[in-house]
């Protein structure tokens, strides 16, 4: 498996992130989300935006979550984000900047 570092100097935990976005203006953030995602994971087009699934490094999941929903609202301020992010056993799910729960995968 391949993971995206977020950070270059400190070395994190490693997510799985399967999420969907849905913009107003999807052609300005399949750029960023190119970019982000690169080779370290999926990013398919829907009706209305992308569904990801990637492998991406860093300190939380809030703060990959924050990080990739702030790149896409740079380009697109009409843009949402549910995405789960699973580090070991744990699964934190998120609608745009707010956790909305956490369990645990048995």
């Amino acid at each position: 498996m391949t993971y995206l570092m977020v950070s270059p100097t400190m070395p994190g935990k490693k997510f799985t992130l399967s999420a969907k976005v849905s913009s107003d203006n999807p052609s300005a953030i399949k750029p960023i989300l190119e970019r982000l995602i690169g080779t370290k994971g999926t990013l398919n087009h829907t009706s209305d935006g992308f569904e990801i699934f990637a492998n991406l490094e860093g300190e939380s999941a809030k703060d990959l979550n924050r990080m990739l929903l702030s790149e896409m609202r740079r380009a697109e301020k009409k843009t949402r984000l549910r995405a789960e992010w699973t580090y070991r056993d744990t699964v934190e799910k998120f609608f745009d900047y707010v956790p909305k729960g956490k369990r645990k995968i048995k």
